[in-house]
């Protein structure tokens, strides 16, 4: 068991994580790591030899042979949640962080190897989900005026743009392999359900239709499968994704077609917020959870 940091409890959560991968095509699970602390949301990197994870406001690589972590350092940006992305060539992360000033998200960038961070989205709240393949752009959720909208930004700062303009949340985009197209969730039709739109934001288009609310569409690496997870409908708000719940992670055709429930798993917030996806389309990373009394 890795025993990095404590406390056990944070946001509310009190139990062992337990970082896991699986094939899409066999459906077999390998637990790769217990922690008795909150860890969540693994990234690949691009040559398929570490997985990057948050904790405790911090990232850290995972290494797949060593099973050993190590932290990230990144100076002032102590306080990251689980948005995080790695950049196209590997070479840098972007990071949600909380500033100290007013507690809210904004995306830095620091080197993958540890660095300084530099801000990159001044206005607040900021979440990072997508990074552009030609490495220019960076995709994200934000709350402006009192509207969670899907905005664009280049990747060293500069203005943002509006992509969505629908009343409701709007959230987790993220670019397909080719660059065309932004993946994202959003609650407009009711329930909270994947959607698809051009990279530029024109013709958003609904994926998903079923009775459930569904989250975080990540697109694999070879751009035929998307994973996403699910929760019954009933057991949260459309626009809530909480942890300590009874959720699947569903895969489904990018062309389209019908979803196939990869894995039923307690988790939810944390399991699989960004793309977690082997290099070679075949696993996916994730995160359960088991509570402590």
């Amino acid at each position: 068991m890795n025993t990095l940091k404590e406390p056990r409890k944070v946001d509310g959560r009190n139990g062992i994580s337990i970082l896991e991968t699986v094939d899409v095509y066999s459906g077999e699970r390998s637990v790769l790591a217990e922690f008795d602390y909150v860890m969540e949301a693994p990234n690949w990197t691009r040559d398929g030899k570490q997985l990057v994870y948050n904790s405790m406001g911090m990232l850290y690589t995972f290494d797949l042979i060593t099973h050993e972590s190590k932290a990230i350092e990144s100076g002032y940006a102590i306080q990251c949640n689980n948005d995080h992305v790695l950049s196209p060539d590997n070479s840098h992360v972007a990071v949600s962080h909380h500033t100290i000033e007013d507690g809210q998200s904004r995306i830095y960038i620091l080197p993958l190897e540890g660095g300084n961070p530099v801000l990159i989205t001044p206005l607040a709240p900021s979440y990072l989900h997508g990074w552009s393949p030609d490495g220019n752009t960076l995709a994200y959720c934000a709350e402006r005026n009192g509207e969670y909208d899907i905005y664009t930004i280049p990747f060293n700062g500069g203005k943002e743009t509006k992509l969505t303009d629908i009343t409701g949340l709007n959230d987790g985009p993220e670019y397909s392999p080719d660059g065309k197209h932004i993946w994202f969730n959003s609650v407009r039709s009711g329930l909270m359900q994947v959607w698809r739109m051009n990279a530029k934001g024109n013709e958003q288009t609904q994926i998903t239709f079923d009775e459930s609310n569904n989250w975080f569409p990540h697109v694999s690496p070879d751009g035929e499968l998307v994973a996403y997870i699910s929760y019954r409908k009933g057991d949260v708000a459309p626009g809530d994704h909480p942890a300590n719940k009874n959720v699947e992670i569903r895969l489904l055709p990018s062309s389209g077609g019908e979803f196939r429930t990869l894995v039923k798993l307690f988790g939810g917030q944390g399991t699989i917020n960004v793309n977690s996806w082997s290099p070679d389309s075949r696993k996916l990373a994730f995160v359960s959870y088991k509570l402590i009394e």
